[in-house]
């Protein structure tokens, strides 16, 4: 990343591709894509909001949503690159975008939209206090 400023939590990983991850077509099969967004996910929830700070208060994320918009084919011998940031945050759900690149050109883009949920009722709850404080303090530092 050569950019100055990074997005809101971004984070960047360099993803791996399985000899299993490859299609009867010899490309990274679409699925492996939604586990590389749940990697990403889950790097931004370590460094902002651990999982066991989130079973401590009784939430856990919750996706609702996935939409991918494939670009380039991936193939078993590239080095995909994933970048994920939190794109909005609302008091009841949070959307991230991201981009898989190879080489630095963008294989793929993702959007994904998620709530947090209560563990014993399995209803929606707020995002988290702290999360939406790091959110506010990020764009007033703009």
């Amino acid at each position: 990343m050569n950019r100055e400023k990074l997005l809101p939590f971004e984070i960047a990983l360099p993803l791996s591709v399985r000899t299993y991850d490859i299609d009867f077509a010899g490309i990274v099969s679409n699925i492996v894509f939604i586990r590389w967004l749940e990697d990403l996910r889950c790097e931004i929830l370590v460094n902002h909001l651990p999982i066991e700070e989130q079973l401590q208060n009784g939430v856990a994320p919750l996706l609702i949503q996935t939409q991918i918009d494939y670009k380039k084919s991936i193939t078993l011998v590239d080095k995909p690159i994933g970048r994920m940031w939190i794109s909005k945050l609302k008091t009841m759900k949070w959307f991230v975008n991201a981009e898989i690149s190879v080489d630095g050109i963008i294989a793929a883009t993702a959007e994904q939209t998620g709530c947090f949920i209560d563990l014993t009722t399995r209803r929606p709850v707020p995002v988290p206090a702290e999360l939406q404080q790091k959110y506010l303090e990020y764009h007033q530092r703009l």
